[in-house]
């Protein structure tokens, strides 16, 4: 049976924007992001983590220590709400990077879909009631190549793109929240809200 997912962009969206995390102790997740996560659980969304992480390409950290953030982030998680991710998907590639293995010009650095194309290949998802979080226009720029819907946060880069970017691009959000947790309540109430129109 397909499952609806929530995609989350990871840096200024779950953690602290603190320019390329080159080491564990600059990892820092927002206040409110480990409640969100674990909200969108208890509804059922499938929970994937969609991320560039492009300071592998460029030589500013290496491949290991991305796989190590991201056991943080799930042990972060689990510790403050007892949330967890169904996935965590990154592109570690650049074309103008400096690391030949990762210095490529992909299909899965965002707003390119390979990530969500991924991500379909590994759960049944339910695209088309599927949405995608994020603090950057890039962000919405992939939910609307996938055919999803996008939220944004004004949270990491996001309030400088929302007043400075935004109004130049086609690919406009359907919403902009405070912060991963505000962006998760508003789903919420569309939730109740479609359950109480489907009421007989």
């Amino acid at each position: 049976m397909k499952k609806a997912a929530v995609f989350l962009d990871r840096d200024g969206t779950i953690n602290e924007q603190m320019g390329y995390i080159n080491h564990l102790s600059r990892f820092k997740i927002i206040p409110g992001a480990a409640e969100a996560i674990r909200i969108l659980n208890d509804l059922g969304y499938l929970t994937i983590v969609v991320s560039n992480q492009s300071g592998v390409a460029r030589g500013y950290y290496p491949l290991d220590l991305v796989h190590e953030v991201h056991l943080l982030l799930k042990h972060v998680l689990k510790e403050e709400s007892g949330a967890h991710v169904d996935a965590v998907l990154f592109c570690p590639h650049h074309p103008r990077g400096v690391v030949p293995d990762f210095a490529v010009d992909c299909r899965c650095r965002k707003p390119r879909t390979g990530l969500i194309e991924q991500a379909c290949r590994t759960f049944d998802i339910d695209l088309p009631h599927s949405l995608m979080i994020g603090d950057m226009c890039s962000d919405m720029e992939f939910a609307k190549r996938t055919g999803i819907k996008g939220i944004m946060v004004k949270t990491g880069y996001g309030l400088g793109e929302i007043e400075y970017v935004l109004p130049r691009r086609q690919a406009k959000p359907i919403h902009i929240a405070c912060d991963l947790l505000d962006a998760v309540r508003w789903i919420v109430h569309g939730e109740k809200a479609h359950s109480h129109r489907s009421a007989p």
